[in-house]
């Protein structure tokens, strides 16, 4: 599991259904959810989380995409195996996360180490895993 700590900038709740936004050194994040902690306020650091293979990348992206949270990063290493490459992708001087991909994608993209990257999350696959402090 690849982990982010951030700052909640705003809840907005309608029936079951929360939308929380988060600030991460200055990019956006957001997260949908059926259920939130009971701690949580605005301002509280929490640390979300999201499975490897629910994190997308795009190299050299134009255009409008419907993921709601886009991560600029750099590639730290590459493993490839038989079937698939599992990515460490560096956000910060402090944060680094894994993307799961097929070893097919990663040959087309032609990537390589310190190339410059977006990772791509649905909000729907973003979770807090903790709040660490409200």
């Amino acid at each position: 599991m690849s982990t982010i700590v951030a700052k909640v900038t705003s809840i907005n709740s309608v029936e079951n259904l929360n939308i929380i936004d988060f600030d991460f050194n200055g990019e956006s994040l957001s997260m949908m959810s059926l259920e939130i902690p009971n701690n949580i306020t605005i301002g509280s650091i929490v640390k979300l989380t999201c499975k490897a293979s629910n994190i997308g990348i795009g190299k050299n992206l134009s255009g409008e995409l419907s993921y709601s949270n886009r991560l600029t990063c750099k590639v730290e290493s590459i493993d490839v195996g038989e079937l698939l490459c599992a990515l460490r992708l560096r956000l910060s001087e402090n944060t680094i996360i894994e993307s799961i991909i097929t070893k097919k994608s990663a040959f087309r993209m032609n990537l390589k180490k310190e190339d410059r990257l977006v990772a791509l999350i649905k909000a729907s696959e973003l979770s807090i895993q903790e709040v660490i402090n409200d």
